[in-house]
């Protein structure tokens, strides 16, 4: 090779390493622009949300929920009153209630509470109760026989605009969250809630959380993926 093939292949080289860094630039910006976000965790046992119609045939005509406690997402709280659920193969007593009352009944259990009760309920979101089981509910002053409404949660986070926005996340988007820990691992597959008054929080159910080794109030991180270049 002689002189003036050698500096035309270096000239090329190093025109080749300019392009590259120049494409690389933006992708590597935008990937830092989205920020870090810790997630803190609520495990949410299993519980029932009931419907006025029902709650006067379990508790009584016009009887009202007993606030026990607040939980974190405004307004939202657990009710001191508790149900039976009973199912084909068993029954799962003293199921707490959570208010306020909703415009229908849902049951949120775990997969390991299908198998007890012998239903088999799909893991869906909050409200999304179509072609989901039935089964019975039973309280101090009556029974209910829910043709559907039991349903396994799928795992959530909850933010408000402001913060999705922030954090570039959109309503209905699935993200994945890093956990620390002894039994740490990725978490697929979480959506994304927004809502107006919502306080930061990803929900899971007590299997998953204990899966991976999670207590309330622990904090996840939200998985970014960053770029490779060759």
């Amino acid at each position: 090779m002689n002189t003036n093939q050698q500096q035309a292949e270096l000239i090329t080289q190093q025109i080749i390493q300019e392009l590259k860094a120049q494409g690389a630039r933006p992708a590597i910006q935008a990937a830092n622009a989205v920020q870090t976000l810790d997630i803190p965790v609520g495990i949410s046992n299993r519980h029932v949300h009931l419907c006025r119609e029902d709650m006067d045939v379990l508790f009584g005509y016009g009887s009202t929920l007993t606030r026990m406690k607040a939980v974190k997402q405004p307004g939202q709280y657990a009710a001191v009153e508790t149900v039976t659920l009973c199912g084909p193969k068993g029954e799962l007593q003293k199921v707490r209630v959570l208010g306020p009352l909703r415009s229908a009944t849902q049951i949120e259990i775990s997969v390991s509470d299908g198998f007890a009760l012998g239903i088999k309920a799909p893991v869906r979101m909050s409200g999304d109760l179509q072609d989901s089981p039935g089964i019975d509910i039973i309280g101090p002053c009556g029974r209910v026989t829910r043709h559907g409404g039991a349903i396994v949660a799928w795992r959530h986070i909850h933010i408000s605009p402001s913060e999705a926005e922030q954090f570039s996340l959109r309503d209905g988007m699935e993200i994945d969250v890093r956990i620390d820990g002894h039994r740490g691992g990725i978490l697929s597959h979480v959506r994304v809630r927004v809502s107006a008054d919502a306080v930061l929080e990803m929900h899971i159910d007590v299997e998953e959380a204990n899966g991976f080794g999670l207590r309330n109030g622990d904090c996840v991180r939200r998985v970014i993926t960053e770029c490779h270049y060759g």
